[in-house]
């Protein structure tokens, strides 16, 4: 069993449902790397990290907190499924979005591929964004495992090349997380 509540459910509705601007999504990724440097230097254990996949804007809403608890459910029965002992675990529901953290005793490389494994077995799982780092900070990536990079969710390009070029529309995107979320429940 995990330490702490075992079943964390974000209320979907007291999501922010606002734009956050640009400086407020940098900091959150600054203040990100910073809670992941305090876990890592306290517990001296892999730690797993899930976010979400979210284009546009608005980062915390109704719809996302019921992706994130999907995920957060997923990667707990996966890490009881599995035996690992956590150290601890902690969810945060922010404006920039969702973020989900369990400090792990077990090899942060077999983490990272049952993390990938469960994003492959649920069509939901396209939408998170589970990162595992290893005890010494690094982040393991999909291709150190052998694997490629994310496709995008409307073409079969890499996910990063879309997204940079914006070859979509927010609007396109944002339907088609929706209609993934809505298809797997």
């Amino acid at each position: 069993m995990l330490p702490g509540d075992a079943i964390v459910h974000l209320v979907r509705e007291l999501a922010a449902n606002r734009a956050v601007t640009l400086p407020e999504l940098l900091a959150s990724r600054d203040n990100r790397q910073q809670r992941q440097q305090a876990w890592l230097a306290h517990y001296a254990a892999p730690l797993l990290v899930l976010t979400l996949v979210v284009p546009g804007a608005v980062k915390d809403s109704q719809l996302t907190r019921q992706i994130f608890n999907r995920g957060w459910r997923a990667v707990q029965r996966m890490s009881v499924q599995q035996g690992w002992h956590c150290h601890q675990q902690q969810t945060l529901a922010l404006p920039t979005g969702c973020e989900g953290y369990l400090s792990l005793q077990a090899d942060a490389w077999q983490i990272k591929r049952a993390a990938v494994a469960l994003e492959q077995q649920q069509a939901v799982g396209r939408l998170w964004d589970i990162d595992v780092l290893t005890p010494e900070g690094q982040i393991i990536s999909r291709s150190d495992i052998g694997l490629p990079e994310r496709r995008c969710l409307l073409c079969d390009r890499p996910a990063k090349q879309c997204a940079r070029q914006r070859t979509h529309s927010n609007e396109q995107l944002v339907s088609e997380i929706a209609r993934i979320f809505y298809a797997a429940s």
